[in-house]
């Protein structure tokens, strides 16, 4: 019996030993994956900001602006795509709201992003865009892969069409939770101007036909759980001008559109460090937890399989010699003859 119990103890040790790198190698990187409905909603501030009145065509001092940031997963397009690419994709339908401290439209910009469930490498295909210009992204945008390395990852902005390094800072602790610091400065670079404009009955090529133009710089900061690769908070220090302003009238031929530093509101990001909080739990199952718990399962099981089989070798008690037990009989025998 002891020989037969350290086989089943040892074939279930071989099977969770065996589990143990499946589940983080192979079963992992099939089942982690962005779901394709997904919807996320995300506020951000700069108070104090400087922002351009188009009443008076002066820049100005104001409280806030706030910027309203959308996330909506287009599940109809995503399985188109899906039937060509042959792979999981996401389609995130995205739109950048800019309003200043009356509530009024300062810009918005909308844009289509097409990404590797799984992965987060861009996926290229018909819709691909960027307030309704085509773009062909290259690296990350808005999250990084699951599992992030303590490297530089290429990055797409948005606003200048143009992908460039957003460089590892090192490790920081932000509300509790162990995080990447990421870092990507955008210089100077002329930009397009945002088809919809808060001047009614100006559109972007009439005003680009005068000859002014539209200049933008940012420092973009995100601090990254590495698990998830979701960002629980993000800055940016952004600046916008107006270039050759005095061809549209103004007062000065460069003014400042836009400028301010950029941050999350309060219960985003509340709301956003327990949503991640609660997610990589279930990536470090995955990864973690159930790897190397099925790894010290099997090297138990192995261990009691090994000592069973020890036991069952071991040699009993010697069994009493039949001559001996017969002495003292016969013994007796002879004393009554």
């Amino acid at each position: 019996m002891r020989r037969r119990a350290g086989l089943v103890l040892l074939a279930f040790a071989v099977f969770f030993a065996a589990m143990s790198p499946l589940l983080r190698w192979y079963a992992f990187p099939r089942l982690a994956k962005i779901p394709p409905s997904q919807y996320q909603e995300m506020v951000l501030e700069a108070k104090p900001a400087t922002l351009l009145d188009y009443s008076t065509l002066r820049s100005e001092k104001v409280e806030k602006v706030t910027i309203v940031q959308t996330l909506k997963g287009n599940v109809e397009e995503s399985e188109k795509i899906e039937r060509s690419a042959g792979r999981d994709v996401v389609v995130w339908d995205s739109l950048s709201y800019i309003e200043g401290p009356d509530g009024k439209m300062v810009s918005q910009i909308p844009e289509r992003y097409i990404f590797d469930a799984h992965s987060q490498d861009p996926v290229h295909a018909t819709g691909e865009m960027v307030d309704g210009d085509p773009v062909r992204r290259e690296g990350i945008e808005y999250k990084w892969p699951f599992l992030t390395e303590k490297r530089d990852y290429e990055y797409f902005d948005a606003q200048s069409r143009t992908t460039s390094p957003i460089h590892y800072k090192g490790t920081r602790t932000f509300r509790g939770m162990d995080v990447y610091y990421f870092e990507q400065t955008i210089p100077w670079t002329r930009v397009p101007m945002p088809k919809k404009m808060p001047i009614k009955g100006v559109t972007a090529a009439q005003v680009a036909k005068t000859g002014m133009t539209r200049w933008y710089s940012t420092k973009r900061m995100f601090w990254v759980d590495p698990v998830t690769g979701a960002p629980v908070n993000g800055e940016e220090i952004h600046k916008e001008e107006l270039r050759n302003a005095k061809k549209m009238g103004m007062p000065q031929d460069t003014v400042t559109a836009f400028a301010g530093h950029v941050k999350m509101r309060e219960d985003y990001i509340v709301d956003t460090v327990e949503l991640v909080k609660s997610q990589r739990v279930l990536i470090l199952l995955l990864t973690s937890y159930l790897p190397w718990g099925f790894l010290l399962l099997a090297t138990g099981l192995l261990a009691l399989a090994l000592w069973l089989e020890a036991r069952s070798r071991r040699p009993g008690p010697p069994s009493p010699d039949p001559e001996a037990r017969a002495c003292p009989a016969d013994h007796g025998r002879g004393h009554g003859v």
